[in-house]
């Protein structure tokens, strides 16, 4: 790109602001321009994230492990400081069927199967290992620092279609759900997440249970003085006001777990819609009003997983073109 050429992001969820950060700073020295475009700064979907790195249940495989493995190398680099909201913690994920580790869990540090003791009643399998936990609201703001620190700029509007974007060289849908609109995705479907939050009665390591594809999921992440819990897959569904009885349900699960979390003061409820379909979509084509449109969008619950490698993916795609 030249000096003086405005790329335009549309999007502030991980995804969007992630991107965004890396062609800032890979443009600053050329003196292109980059501008976020979105109606949500943060996104809420991103705001409700747990988060876990873990490549799970997302598609075409060869690429989400190359993203997600290079989303992982920034992730260990990030946990240095503590500003960024993200640290390598340890836990466990268990299964209550005897299923294998995931790939990508057998190469993370410290993986080891569990002892048969340190699994809660009804699980029959589990390993432990070490993985970045990223506190969201911590780590949004963060990006969001980084982004302005680089010289771009946020503008918060709702878009009902790219062409409102304006007349500019590139645009990088980042729009999640919303690319369903932005560009009439018909496979982008939502996927109901709740998180509830609150406080820590001293946990130090993450539990994660394996539930497959069950809307009810079990996991518990420890970010200081915070606990998030879940959680909620409900395919299909994208209404985001809080629902009492899944958070009862979760509350539940979780207790049943880790009974320390009784004693826990519910601090807020987080709701998203995870953007999700077949495979995600990170690919470039010529725009109806000649702008290059780069795609990077349907990352469904990975959205945080694979951010970096896909961020870096359309850096290298505006590259070639």
């Amino acid at each position: 790109m030249n000096a003086g050429e405005r790329v335009v992001v549309v999007g502030a969820g991980v995804a969007g602001l992630t991107t965004a950060v890396v062609l800032a700073e890979a443009e600053a020295e050329a003196g292109a321009l980059v501008r976020v475009i979105a109606e949500q700064v943060p996104g809420a979907t991103s705001l409700a994230a747990g988060a876990m790195w873990g490549p799970y249940l997302v598609e075409p495989k060869d690429k989400v492990d190359r993203w997600g493995q290079r989303s992982l190398e920034v992730f260990r680099e990030l946990a240095e400081d503590q500003a960024t909201g993200v640290r390598l913690t340890s836990g466990i994920e268990a299964s209550r069927t005897a299923e294998s580790p995931p790939d990508w869990a057998t190469a993370l540090p410290g993986f080891r199967p569990c002892e048969p003791t340190e699994l809660p009643t009804g699980f029959t399998a589990g390993y432990r290992f070490t993985v970045p936990l990223i506190d969201m609201p911590a780590y949004l703001d963060y990006l969001l620092h980084r982004l302005h620190v680089a010289g771009a700029t946020v503008e918060q509007r709702r878009l009902t279609s790219l062409a409102e974007v304006g007349p500019v060289p590139v645009i990088v849908n980042c729009a999640g759900l919303g690319a369903r609109d932005l560009v009439l995705d018909p496979e982008l479907r939502p996927i109901r997440g709740q998180h509830v939050v609150v406080t820590n009665p001293g946990l130090t390591e993450f539990f994660s249970e394996d539930t497959g594809t069950s809307p009810d999921l079990l996991c518990f992440y420890p970010h200081g003085e915070t606990v998030v819990l879940g959680g909620t897959a409900i395919d299909g569904e994208g209404g985001l006001a809080p629902d009492g009885k899944a958070a009862a349900g979760i509350l539940a699960r979780c207790v049943k777990v880790e009974p320390r979390l009784a004693r826990a003061r519910v601090l807020e409820h987080r709701i998203g819609a995870r953007p999700t379909r077949s495979t995600v979509c990170v690919e470039a084509e010529q725009g109806e009003s000649g702008a290059l449109v780069v795609h990077n969008y349907g990352h469904g619950g990975a959205g945080v997983t694979l951010s970096w490698g896909c961020a870096e993916e359309v850096r290298d795609l505006l590259a070639l073109n």
